[in-house]
């Protein structure tokens, strides 16, 4: 299918507002958008092509100079289970 004019996000929330309003497809994780999946405002598509996942993995640089709130936030996430 070819189609007219491309959308870049940076934001995921712009991304899944875009989605809703009828732009196009979004390349979301699911659990961002299973609210508007159950309302039927989302549809699911390309489905075989996706790849569940179990888990969100944070990338940062080292684990020197952090601020106390972003050395706190990793050791939330880190321990949430």
């Amino acid at each position: 299918m070819r189609v007219e004019g491309q959308l870049t996000f940076i934001h995921l929330p712009a991304r899944i507002d875009a989605a809703i309003s009828g732009m196009g497809l979004a390349f979301v994780p699911e659990d961002t958008v299973a609210g508007a999946l159950a309302k039927g405002k989302l549809e699911k598509g390309l489905e075989p092509w996706c790849e569940p996942f179990q888990e969100y993995y944070l990338y940062y640089p080292s684990r020197k100079q952090h601020t106390q709130a972003f050395a706190r936030r990793i050791e939330a996430l880190r321990y949430k289970r």
